[in-house]
């Protein structure tokens, strides 16, 4: 892949990498998610998970996620088709494994928007190329408003999802890059910063050693 902010003809080609977005229910993950792949500068493709729980209202069926029943899930898990999975508030959330290796294989970037527990799974397979970012609420009362003003959820799931905020929030460490979602356009903007320093990491630009060695070999 050729760097997607890099304009000249003799661009730096660079190996994709996987980005994933991990947050508490209501922190913004998903907003963020969906707002930086659907932006075309980015040239991002979007993972897309299956779930086994049940569609919400504003949801459509293979755009936010593959709605399927327990049954299929395990079909899934069994055969070793999921690069990760996992239980959250009951429900069994998991990747595809055959998108994730055709993006990858094509060297492009992919979007994830997966918790804790698939963050750990995906970077314990692929390692290097995976980065990683935690989306932090200002305050827990901000993160009750947000869940209660989405108005999908029953108060007694609004309550479950909130006792599981603090867990998950413990593993904040875990990740390269944390950003707290006080304002969505601020969070917006440091999602590209994260974008950008990634893409220029040396490590991952397959093509600057030749193109360095083209630039010493040009006459004086």
């Amino acid at each position: 892949m050729r760097d997607a902010l890099t304009t000249h003809a003799g661009a730096i080609a660079r190996r994709g990498f996987i980005l994933i977005l991990s947050s508490p229910s209501g922190a913004g993950k998903t907003t963020l998610t969906r707002a930086v792949a659907a932006d075309p500068k980015w040239g991002l493709d979007l993972s897309i998970s299956v779930t086994t729980r049940q569609r919400r209202p504003s949801e459509i069926d293979g755009k936010h996620y593959n709605f399927i029943d327990r049954e299929a899930f395990d079909a899934l898990r069994g055969a070793d088709n999921l690069l990760e999975w996992a239980e959250v508030h009951g429900n069994f959330y998991g990747t595809p494994r055959k998108p994730v290796e055709k993006v990858l294989g094509a060297g492009r970037d992919m979007i994830f928007d997966i918790d804790y527990q698939g963050t750990r799974q995906v970077r314990a397979k692929l390692t290097e190329d995976v980065v990683t970012v935690f989306i932090l609420p200002p305050s827990l009362a901000e993160l009750r408003h947000r869940l209660e003003r989405r108005a999908e959820d029953s108060p007694d799931t609004i309550e479950k999802r909130l006792a599981n905020a603090r867990l998950e929030i413990q593993r904040w460490s875990e990740y390269d890059y944390v950003i707290v979602n006080d304002d969505l356009d601020d969070a917006f903007r440091s999602l590209e910063g994260i974008l950008i320093a990634e893409r220029l990491k040396r490590a991952r630009r397959t093509g600057l050693t030749s193109f360095v060695e083209g630039l010493l070999a040009e006459p004086d």
